[in-house]
């Protein structure tokens, strides 16, 4: 089976949760005997934090120009073809993979709460065309719940189902510390302004009012308005293979979720995967479905402010290790990228429309 992918990035983890997320769906989908072609643009900000230059399992293809002759020559013997949420030429890449008789047609949104959000505010989208996804043969969501509701809603798709985010075990699993990421807290994350409030709540007030703490924030785009006090220690970026060391180093993981996330709620993101993966206990604010993926208080611990947050920080150290491990043990049932590979090829398969039946002479 070959699947042709226009999405994002896949190169670099810089500033963007998607390229994590299709290194382990790809080992996963090529484990199962599919061949994977990813498109992307060679955008200068990706280009200079690359952290893959070829994908073992599949085929990169960087181009600084829309390749047309190229991409419709894979297209023309593809079982499914697929765009993405934030593809840069999404429109182009939705008309090409629509005019393309042979593979299934799919879109999966990986930012599901943000398409949704801008849809609200009457902002355009770039990388959805002007019919929506209407002609889809189905539409995958990083989201659950209502969103799916919303896509078919406000966007026209036909068929919405959820493909959630997942971790590869291979790259995310127990590691030794390293004592340049030793903390009490730590946090990895891409600055966003929507994510400010909960992370001054769960990160910056407990270090303001505990100077014994010492918290680690590892991410990118972060403004020099920040909030820093002395006990805050950042990393402007984190490459994923020292992710497992850098969760290993902290008593305790923070997961924060954007704004338009968690209001939507069955949005977890891959860093909770990844987190919980290595065996970190993972400390994380509260919305609606959490529950679907990992049990409050056995395997993960929940705060709705400051006090939330310092109670989790005092927990003793057995305690933390114990759920920990528990969603550990919960991500390798259920959250893997070998996982989502099946269920994905599940749903490819119920969408595709069943061959005609031939009718006797």
């Amino acid at each position: 089976m070959k699947l042709v992918v226009f999405g994002l990035t896949v190169s670099s983890s810089w500033g963007n949760g998607h390229a994590t997320l299709w290194r382990g769906l790809i080992r996963a989908l090529s484990r199962r005997g599919w061949q994977v072609v990813f498109f992307e643009r060679d955008l200068p900000y990706y280009a200079g934090a690359r952290d893959l230059y070829a994908l073992e399992q599949g085929e990169l293809v960087l181009y600084p120009d829309w390749p047309q002759a190229l991409a419709a020559r894979h297209l023309a013997d593809a079982d499914a073809a697929m765009v993405t949420s934030f593809c840069p030429d999404g429109v182009e890449a939705t008309r090409l993979v629509l005019d393309a008789p042979r593979p299934l047609h799919v879109f999966y949104d990986l930012d599901t709460p943000v398409t949704l959000e801008r849809l609200e505010q009457g902002q355009p989208l770039s990388y959805v065309g002007p019919r929506g996804l209407a002609d889809f043969d189905i539409v995958l969501s990083y989201a659950g719940g209502g969103a799916l509701d919303a896509l078919r809603d406000r966007l026209g798709a036909r068929i919405a189902v959820p493909l959630y985010g997942h971790v590869d075990p291979d790259v995310h699993r127990p590691a030794a510390p390293r004592p340049e990421f030793a903390g009490d807290l730590s946090y990895i994350g891409t600055y966003a302004a929507d994510r400010q409030a909960a992370l001054e709540a769960l990160l910056v007030e407990p270090a303001r009012r505990r100077p014994d703490l010492r918290l680690v924030i590892a991410g990118a785009q972060y403004p020099d308005s920040f909030p820093w006090s002395g006990n805050i220690f950042f990393l402007r970026h984190l490459a994923p293979g020292d992710h497992p060391a850098f969760y290993a180093s902290s008593r305790l993981t923070l997961n924060v979720t954007r704004r338009a996330m968690a209001d939507m709620g069955w949005c977890p993101s891959g860093r909770l995967f990844e987190a919980a993966a290595c065996g970190a206990p993972v400390l994380s604010d509260a919305w609606p479905g959490l529950e679907e993926f990992f049990g409050p208080g056995r395997e993960i611990l929940l705060a709705r402010g400051t006090d939330d947050a310092l109670t989790a920080l005092d927990l003793p150290g057995p305690e933390l290790r114990r759920i920990g491990a528990a969603a550990r043990e919960r991500v390798l049932d259920e959250h893997t990228s070998a996982r989502r590979a099946a269920d994905l090829e599940a749903l490819l398969a119920s969408a595709r429309p069943a061959p005609p039946i031939a009718m006797e002479a």
